[in-house]
């Protein structure tokens, strides 16, 4: 029998509270600290979705700069018709644009750093 297991997603941030207000607010979720006072998590109805943890030596990703790799990023499906809304709330929220060009069609992709540096997009599905 197989344990029951639940992944989520951890952000580094010297200011994890701010980056967990961004992204309850992209995602339409709600803060919750942790019982670690350095480990904050984004909720909704179905449960943790992301959590943000203190680094006192956060240093932002360096990505996109051709020399340094993704490594890793969020990729948030957004239904077609929403994304111009998604992409509105995103950088109103504090989102920096990192790719501008046009991508409107069945694929498109709308890359962004967040606050703290990390990058995601907007991705449309559907």
């Amino acid at each position: 029998m197989a344990v029951e297991k639940v992944s989520v997603l951890v952000l580094d941030s010297a200011k994890p509270e701010d980056l967990a207000e961004f992204y309850a607010g992209l995602l339409g979720g709600t803060v919750r600290p942790g019982k670690d006072p350095d480990y904050i998590e984004v909720t909704d109805g179905r449960g943790v979705r992301l959590a943000i943890h203190r680094d006192h030596g956060y240093a932002p990703p360096s990505w996109p700069r051709p020399e340094d790799a993704q490594q890793a990023h969020l990729r948030i499906l957004v239904a077609r018709g929403d994304m111009d809304e998604a992409e509105r709330e995103a950088i109103g929220l504090g989102a920096r644009p990192v790719d501008t060009k046009d991508n409107t069609g069945p694929h498109d992709t709308r890359t962004y750093t967040d606050p703290a540096g990390h990058s995601f997009s907007l991705a449309a599905s559907g």
